[in-house]
This record gives structure tokens, C-alpha cells and sequence, in this order.
């Protein structure tokens, strides 16, 4: 069996937001990475910061990926900072968004950074706080 440092533990559930997030692994996003109540905070990207149910974000994500046909993101420079049974991670992070029919180019490109926070709690690891910071959106920016 496997033994994971907590770092490597906490990191595991990061890469896990994106790659769910990229293969459309609803349930698995709510029940391996985020807590039933989230504070999501997207306001870099307009809006306002709120209390949001896991069940809540994944449906908005849903929705805002119809009609792509791919998204990827990349992320890394973790800075993690783990405090008994709680965790900060600063990342970096790139999510490029492809849809074949555009016609003013085929890709969107959001630049910036997370800023998350965990809990550990008797299924592992979760997500309960979650706030992107944009640097830039680069490319066709409305996939049209």
C-alpha cells in the first residue's frame, strides 16, 4: 500500500479539482474534492463571492462546457501550507478551452492564479473554500 506524505495528500485533491473538472467527472468532484458547502469565489471573473453547495458549482460548470468540445487545465508552483487539519494551497494555473466550430479561432486561454483551503475531514481531504484570481483571458474569448 501506498503511503502519501499530507502535502502529497493535499496536492492529490488539487489535481484531482482540475482533472474532474476537465473529464466532466461531476459526482466524483463532489464526493473526492470539494465539501457539501463551498465558499466560491470566481469574482475575477464577475459576480460576487458566495456560500455555494458543491452540487451547485459542478452544475454551473456543466452548463457553462456545452458546446466545447475540450477543456484542459495545468496547473502547479503549489505553495501549501498545512495547519493540523487544515490546508492552503496557492497555485498557478492555465485552462485552454477548444471548440471545433468556432470561426474566429478555436481556443480561449484563462491565466491566474487559486487560492484554496481544505479540511480534513473522515472521507480525506476536501476543498471548502475556493477563489480564482484572473491575470488575463487570452484568444477567442466568446468561441465564436
Amino acid at each position: 500500500m501506498e503511503h502519501f506524505t499530507l502535502r502529497e495528500q493535499v496536492i492529490e485533491v488539487v489535481n484531482k479539482l482540475f482533472i474532474y473538472t476537465d473529464e466532466q467527472e461531476w459526482a466524483k468532484l463532489q464526493s473526492e474534492v470539494f465539501t457539501e458547502q463551498i465558499q466560491f469565489d470566481m469574482s475575477s471573473l464577475g459576480g460576487e463571492p458566495k456560500t455555494a453547495m458543491a452540487k451547485e458549482v459542478c452544475e454551473s460548470w456543466q452548463k457553462g462546457f456545452e458546446g466545447l468540445d475540450a477543456v484542459n487545465h495545468l496547473a502547479g508552483n503549489y505553495l501549501v501550507t498545512i495547519n493540523e487539519l487544515t490546508a492552503d494551497v496557492f497555485a498557478y494555473a492555465t485552462a485552454t478551452h477548444f471548440k471545433k466550430a468556432a470561426t474566429q479561432g478555436n481556443t480561449r486561454e484563462f491565466v491566474g492564479t487559486y487560492n484554496l483551503h481544505l479540511v480534513y475531514t473522515e472521507k480525506g481531504w476536501r476543498i471548502d473554500a475556493f477563489k480564482y484570481n484572473l491575470k488575463y483571458v487570452n484568444g477567442n474569448v466568446e468561441l465564436v
